[in-house]
């Protein structure tokens, strides 16, 4: 058959849904392929946002998310998506076209290394140069990008090689189990929690991947442990139990850290390296239980004294087989903190001042989102109000990035939740800055008629640099800029735009939005004048207190 339908069939064998992308004469032969085949194309209006899309796809199901490009400035485009997907650890196939490897008809035009460009920032890059190799690279590429740790792949086919005949030679998935602990770590474990005093669960962004959330809640619910959680790593135990102790949002200085010093075994369920532990082990006594699907990458503050290594939820199901509680642990001190953590909380979310303060945005947001309604952050100052003050309910509700931190994501990441999941309620929250670098992408929220809601929390700055070039002590300089009217810009492309004028308008017009079916565009003026006083100074003296 044709290359490009082999590469086509390849792909639905594999079990992809959608290709997100923008082609271009050099995938003109696979486009037709993909026309005639059981695979929607998703038409967007920016590489970058296609790759977004794509790794979100891949971070929800677990599968892995397609997404397409042209040769030379489409793919460049997709270089920010690949270390989003690579960083984050999200299963992505990148498929990027080039011109005729066999005899050239345009010289260098256009022509660059993609090859070479892509192979630091993935796992595994590749040019096709036979359509005898279409089914194994395919094959070899998913396998790769999907297995722990997942991240980003690249595949380049060529303009002649996809037009070319190949025998129809596919290759089925082998049936993989992933490896289990070795049993005298698991008593090791055992072993080193039962000796503990005060011991500490925390729990980071590899345990939202594989779905070991159920193995977790049972720890927590019948061993009594109190948990932390970093950014990436919410939702996966119910963050609304009286044994949440909190995020590890700020470096230090927050009441999360006061119970983080006071543990002496640290059970740190899923810990990736892209987010740095929030203690250190120089210095001091405390003992570290690394439980993973890989062993630890050892560096000057993290190197665990037992690894348990294998796939996490058998992980724990073997450790509470054998593990009693104990008469001994205590969690006084862990309680004294939760207690006075519960008391700061509050502070702000009734607040009535406007520009809306950030407390008081995301107590809103909590209250109108169901359990399993999904929010998605771009990156702003306001991923730290979101890390630490939204209670995360499920695994992945909260689609936050603390591995590349890029800008412009988090409106395609909406989109991709909400088509993963048409029935359930999406909101992205982007800053006005971040929503600027992919705001084209509200062209294809409303041509896929897709029920979201969009906000823009406005301050007509980078807020996030601003509030540490004042953190700083420099003169504020180089970071405000001028916004479009966002309502206006959003009715232009068929969707439907609101602003609030007072802080409690906010609640009642998130109700109205999540009951119409509409792309919903709400421009939200936020203030973060206190971010500094209370994140750096309040906070510090409020938790040293405990």
């Amino acid at each position: 058959m044709k290359a490009s339908d082999l590469f086509v069939k390849a792909l639905e064998q594999e079990g992809v849904e959608y290709i997100f992308g923008i082609p271009g004469e050099e995938n003109l032969d696979l486009l037709e392929s993909v026309r005639t085949s059981s695979i929607k194309l998703i038409l967007t209006r920016h590489e970058q946002a296609a790759g977004f899309m794509a790794a979100t796809y891949g971070r929800l199901t677990g599968k892995v998310g397609v997404c397409l490009s042209t040769l030379g400035p489409g793919a460049t485009n997709l270089v920010t998506a690949a270390a989003y997907a690579q960083l984050g650890a999200m299963p992505m196939l990148m498929i990027t076209g080039q011109k005729p490897i066999k005899a050239s008809k345009q010289g260098r035009f256009q022509v660059i290394d993609v090859v070479g460009m892509m192979r630091p920032i993935t796992k595994y890059t590749a040019q096709i140069v036979s359509g005898e190799r279409i089914a194994s690279q395919i094959r070899e590429a998913f396998r790769i990008a999907s297995a722990e740790r997942p991240g980003a792949v690249h595949l380049e086919l060529p303009e002649d090689i996809a037009a070319e005949e190949a025998k129809p030679n596919l290759i089925t998935e082998s049936g993989i189990r992933r490896p289990i602990a070795e049993a005298k770590s698991i008593k090791q474990a055992v072993d080193m929690i039962e000796l503990a005093k005060f011991p500490l669960l925390l729990i980071g962004a590899a345990a939202n991947r594989k779905m070991p959330h159920k193995m977790l809640s049972r720890f927590v619910d019948e061993m009594q442990i109190p948990f932390v959680t970093t950014q990436m790593g919410k939702g996966v135990v119910d963050e609304t139990k009286e044994l949440f102790l909190g995020n590890t949002t700020l470096s230090d200085g927050d009441f999360v850290h006061r119970a983080i010093a006071h543990a002496d075994l640290i059970i740190n369920v899923g810990h990736d390296v892209v987010e740095k532990p929030p203690f250190f082990m120089r210095g001091n006594d405390k003992k570290v239980l690394h439980i993973n699907f890989n062993a630890a990458e050892v560096d000057p503050v993290y190197f665990p004294q037992v690894e348990v290594i294998g796939d996490i939820g058998n992980s724990i199901w073997a450790i509470m087989e054998r593990l009693k509680r104990q008469e001994h642990w205590d969690f006084s001190y862990f309680r004294k903190v939760k207690a006075a953590e519960e008391n700061e909380l509050p502070h702000g979310c009734d607040d009535d001042r406007f520009p809306i303060y950030p407390q008081r945005l995301v107590a809103d947001i909590r209250k109108v989102m169901p359990e399993n309604g999904i929010i998605a952050l771009d990156n702003g100052v306001y991923k730290i109000w979101f890390a630490r003050n939204y209670k995360a309910q499920r695994p992945n509700t909260v689609l936050l990035d603390n591995a590349l931190a890029t800008m412009g994501a988090g409106l395609p990441s909406a989109m991709a939740a909400k088509m993963v999941y048409p029935n359930v309620p999406v909101m992205a929250i982007c800053g006005d800055g971040g929503f600027m670098m992919n705001s084209q992408e509200l062209e294809t929220a409303v041509r896929l008629n897709l029920h979201l809601i969009i906000l823009i929390l406005r301050d007509d700055a980078y807020g996030m640099i601003k509030w540490k070039q004042t953190n700083m002590s420099f003169e504020t300089y180089g970071l405000d800029y001028g916004n479009p009217d966002f309502v206006k810009y959003i009715e232009s492309y068929g969707g439907t735009g609101h602003i609030i004028n007072a802080a409690g308008e906010l609640q009642p017009l998130l109700e109205h939005c999540l009951s119409e079916h509409a792309v919903h565009l709400i421009d939200v003026a936020i203030d973060y004048s206190e971010n500094d006083e209370i994140l750096n100074n309040q906070l510090r003296l409020l938790s040293s207190k405990v």
